[in-house]
């Protein structure tokens, strides 16, 4: 400890579930993997539940899937760095881009590996994240259909990432009207497009009270899957687990104490504190994991518990009534920034249990995309 227990039986029910319910509406479902480092454990659920391919946005862990011998169509779902192509060609099929100059880097490095790349491209939809501005998305795809060892597969978006922009059918319209005259302008010789990615976990409020789809066909999935909640108001998805993860902690102090601090006050580890409430006595305990391993904002205490505050390597609590036994064990829900934090920290083991890896696993092939 501490250490994250992950439930591959929940996530198995999780991505199934979704799956299913978004095949309904013509949408398919790329697995995203990010949040739990390309773990090879979760790729083959998501596999197994029928995800049509698997996403990452780090070059690092599709090549840990690679090794661990995932042969499904990856996509690298953070724009490539220059000075990564060969790498992403070598094991992404697909890439999310924005940049003419990257895509011509991306051509030159599948020439050179004698492969072709698929590219999806980004469009800005408000939320000014990534993305080419509506208005540039035609010239851009003529440039980069004229590039060998590149096919170009479709259009893209995301939102709510960086400003909380909800996707809508105002939105959603826009990057079907594109792609409706992208196809419409591109030639006699041009295949149609066959991706229109929508965006991400944020969509599902927008699928599910009975947006119009238009050309949207698929969404790239995590912390629906893996929590269990849609990202917009981190409202539990009904049917799906919201406790398939959880951070099980150690107690290594637990003493009655003021809950008031006394003395002259500055700077905290981390800023400027937020002065606690008088509440006289309390039972606080200490908990051994920080600010360096988790996101404490993001962590789900059971009920009676209360987060006081953390420093780098200390979790403060309030334990209400009771006085928790130091090696004792605490364990709490993550939220997604939590559970990214968790999962990239070394300090924090990871425990996959269920019995939801299949032993064969048949993913849709890569020509399926590619062509």
């Amino acid at each position: 400890m501490p250490g994250i227990e992950i439930d591959l039986d929940k996530i198995f029910h999780n991505a199934k579930t979704l799956v299913t319910r978004l095949k309904a509406h013509g949408i398919s479902v790329t697995g995203i993997t990010k949040a739990c480092c390309g773990s090879p454990q979760l790729a083959k659920v998501l596999l197994r539940a029928g995800v049509t391919s698997l996403g990452d946005s780090r070059i690092e862990n599709i090549e840990r899937l690679r090794e661990a011998g995932i042969n499904a169509a990856i996509t690298l779902i953070r724009s490539p760095m220059i000075s990564q192509v060969d790498r992403v060609v070598a094991a992404a099929d697909i890439s999310l881009n924005t940049e003419p100059d990257v895509i011509r880097a991306l051509s030159d490095a599948a020439q050179k590996a004698r492969k072709r790349h698929g590219i999806i491209l980004m469009v800005e939809l408000g939320d000014l994240r990534e993305g080419v501005m509506p208005c540039d998305v035609e010239k851009t795809v003529q440039s980069l259909r004229k590039l060998p060892n590149i096919t170009f597969l479709g259009l893209g978006a995301n939102l709510a990432c960086r400003n909380g922009v909800s996707p809508d059918n105002r939105n959603m319209a826009k990057l079907s009207v594109l792609a409706d005259h992208i196809d419409a302008t591109a030639g006699a010789f041009a295949a149609p497009m066959s991706v229109v990615s929508g965006g991400n976990s944020s969509n599902l409020n927008w699928v599910f009270a009975g947006g119009k789809m238009g050309r949207i066909n698929n969404l790239r999935l995590g912390e629906a899957i893996l929590l269990g909640c849609e990202p917009l108001h981190r409202q539990a998805i009904t049917g799906l687990h919201t406790d398939a993860i959880r951070l099980i902690t150690e107690v290594i102090e637990s003493k009655t104490k003021p809950s008031k601090p006394w003395g002259t006050l500055a700077q905290t580890a981390f800023g400027t504190p937020l002065l606690p409430r008088d509440e006289g006595d309390i039972f606080q305990s200490i908990l051994a994991i920080g600010q360096q391993d988790v996101d404490p904002d993001g962590l789900y205490p059971p009920m009676g518990i209360k987060i006081l505050g953390a420093s780098s390597d200390h979790l403060v609590l309030n334990t209400g009534d009771t006085k928790a036994p130091v090696g004792s064990e605490i364990s709490f829900r993550p939220d997604y920034a939590a559970l990214l934090r968790c999962m990239t920290s070394p300090y924090i083991d990871k425990a996959y249990i269920g019995k939801a890896i299949a032993p064969r696993i048949i993913p849709q092939p890569v020509s399926a995309f590619l062509g």
